[in-house]
């Protein structure tokens, strides 16, 4: 799952009695001080998130799992292996078995659950929705299920990336890619299938696309649901940035699931994946018909590390 941001009910609210034309910029009617408080807003919380005990600057390791013992800890001998000076040299061993996962620390380990020791202790995969989370020292690790897949994602609050963060850098905030998008819904839903940056497939449900204009022609972005009966459009797309000022395996968006045929299509709410920032996660890429021959220039650029203004 990605993080997402969410501003101000109130700031949301003014900005949804602004009017704007059916499928067109709203540059001409959108008032650009309250875009410019909305995305700023948004902008904070972003940050807020990516540098958070749970956020995408955190992540130190992940390790693909076998059916049977899978040591992990410190030392060489062991199956996974993380050199991390909070991880004892063997930490102790993740059992799969019938696609659940049991964590067996080994003696002296330190490794601990909500702050007590563990001896033996199933796990339960993010894709519960409430994931078992282990800790030793700054590090916290769990279980991951993508695409059929069990994994052991690591954290390290401590982690250079985190604590050496000096900001994202973005387009200038424009009202000209704020749309009033057109939506079209798919009767029955179509199955889109999506490939994530390791390979695996997944499918979503998607109910409709989003249909805009600009530059004197109509362009379209199929949406997904990530979970059912979710309310928020997940959008996944790339452009002609895409590699050169933006990040090569695309941006993602969150837009409100329409309810009267129209939904509020902001590029500037574009940002980064999590794999534009660290070198373990798991992220989906575009479908092909979500990759525009147009150059989007709005949202977030390619994360360089460097202080931005």
């Amino acid at each position: 799952m990605v993080q997402m941001m969410r501003v101000s009910p109130a700031l949301s609210a003014a900005l949804l009695l602004l009017p704007v034309s059916a499928g067109a910029p709203a540059a001409g009617s959108l008032d650009r001080q309250a875009e410019q408080a909305l995305i700023g807003e948004w902008r904070a919380q972003r940050v807020e998130a990516l540098t958070s005990d749970s956020g995408w600057l955190t992540l130190a390791g992940l390790f693909w799992l076998q059916e049977g013992d899978n040591s992990f800890g410190r030392g060489a001998g062991n199956a996974l292996v993380l050199d991390n000076a909070a991880l004892a040299d063997h930490c102790g061993t993740f059992i799969v078995s019938a696609h659940s996962v049991r964590f067996v620390a080994a003696p002296g380990s330190g490794v601990t659950h909500a702050g007590q020791p563990v001896s033996s202790l199933a796990l339960a995969p993010d894709s519960s929705g409430n994931p078992t989370v282990l800790a030793s020292g700054t590090l916290r690790f769990f279980i991951i299920e993508r695409a059929g897949n069990l994994g052991v994602r690591v954290r390290d609050l401590a982690n250079p990336q985190r604590t050496g963060f000096r900001g994202l850098s973005y387009f200038p905030v424009s009202t000209d890619w704020v749309f009033d998008a057109r939506f079209e819904p798919y009767q029955p839903a179509h199955r889109v299938k999506i490939i994530n940056i390791l390979g695996m497939e997944q499918e979503y449900e998607s109910p409709g696309a989003l249909v805009f204009v600009k530059n004197g022609r109509e362009w379209r972005l199929d949406g997904v649901l990530e979970q059912p009966g979710d309310r928020e459009l997940f959008v996944m797309f790339a452009d002609a940035t895409s590699g050169q000022e933006t990040y090569g395996g695309g941006r993602f968006l969150y837009v409100p699931l329409p309810s009267t045929g129209h939904a509020r299509l902001d590029f500037n709410k574009a940002y980064n994946p999590p794999c534009a920032l660290n070198d373990f996660a798991t992220c989906p890429l575009p479908p092909p018909q979500n990759r525009l021959k147009l150059r989007v220039e709005a949202g977030e650029k390619t994360y360089t590390s460097a202080p931005h203004a």
